[in-house]
């Protein structure tokens, strides 16, 4: 089984739902022009990942403005399912592609960092939130739970997704491994050197196709009032890095730095099966007898009600 894929590195239109949805939808069409069956775009593409922002916290301290930049925030996250999300899966089915996109997830008063899965008739087939937002991420973003760590058996291979630092969490890595994951997405804001490092780590590690999409933004791509200390309107806050790795670590395509673009690359599935002669770690380098990793799968409702009447 061979088939193209395509990872977009590129920045959102930050606190503008339509103009990232436009721009996402003009890239998604790109590559299905070029022939792909998959486009993984960055974390938090839909609407902005709010790189440098305090939101004016410290320990003990809140302030009326730090509140409303959170509401601009807030305002400028998506519900899933939404009209945005039809539009996105409008864009994937009129392209003929598999779809995996960062977004801002409202539900209800928290937002979340979440990755969206679309298949190629549009379809949204579901969602990952993340588990562990990293350092002041928690300042904005709730916390996902096991119920939103799936694979997707498709025709193209299995599908799912580990967002940025996620990547970092071993047994994390594991569950998924253990769900036969082969084409693996890693949606990330980390364009440090070290990242390309994890992504070949994580290829050799899995024996699977690695797809990491970051973002490109400078000071400019934010609005005039965005509140972080500004220097340079040239400046670049995030420099992309975006990559495509192959079962046995090698660079399929990429890296790319400072400037946006469609990575393609073609994917033959039949590697990783050869990746597996020697390493296979939820198989047989596992040791079960050793090791035994327990993953909690049910949704974490905060409130339950039941009824006791009669």
């Amino acid at each position: 089984m061979t088939f193209r894929a395509a990872v977009i590195q590129a920045g959102a239109v930050p606190f503008d739902i339509e103009g990232s949805l436009t721009k996402a939808e003009g890239l998604i069409a790109q590559a299905g022009a070029q022939g792909c069956k998959l486009a993984v775009f960055p974390e938090a593409y839909i609407s902005a990942y709010p790189k440098e922002q305090t939101y004016e916290v410290a320990v003990g301290v809140r302030t009326e403005a730090g509140r409303e930049e959170f509401r601009r925030y807030a305002d400028s996250a998506i519900e899933v399912p939404s009209a945005e999300t039809e539009r996105l899966g409008k864009a994937a089915a009129d392209a003929g592609l598999f779809l995996v996109m960062g977004i801002i997830e409202r539900d209800a008063g928290t937002l979340y960092c979440t990755a969206l899965f679309f298949d190629p008739d549009g379809k949204l087939m579901g969602k990952h939130r993340k588990l562990m937002p990293t350092g002041a991420e928690r300042l904005v973003w709730g916390f996902g739970d096991g119920s939103t760590m799936p694979t997707y058996e498709t025709e193209i291979g299995n599908l799912g997704a580990v967002i940025c630092w996620e990547n970092y969490m071993p047994m994390m890595r594991m569950a998924m491994y253990g769900q036969g994951i082969n084409l693996y997405c890693a949606p990330t804001a980390d364009d440090r050197d070290s990242w390309q490092a994890t992504m070949k780590h994580i290829a050799l590690e899995g024996r699977t196709f690695v797809f990491s999409s970051c973002q490109v933004l400078r000071e400019k791509d934010f609005p005039d009032d965005y509140a972080f200390q500004r220097s340079d309107p040239d400046r670049v806050m995030m420099r992309g890095g975006s990559v495509i790795m192959d079962p046995m670590g090698n660079v399929l395509a990429g890296p790319l730095f400072d400037d946006e673009g469609i990575l393609v690359a073609d994917i033959d599935l039949d590697a990783v099966t050869r990746s597996k002669l020697d390493f296979d770690a939820a198989g047989h380098y596992a040791r079960p007898d050793v090791f035994d990793l327990r993953v909690n799968t049910s949704a974490r409702k905060p409130v339950t009600y039941s009824n006791t009447d009669g």
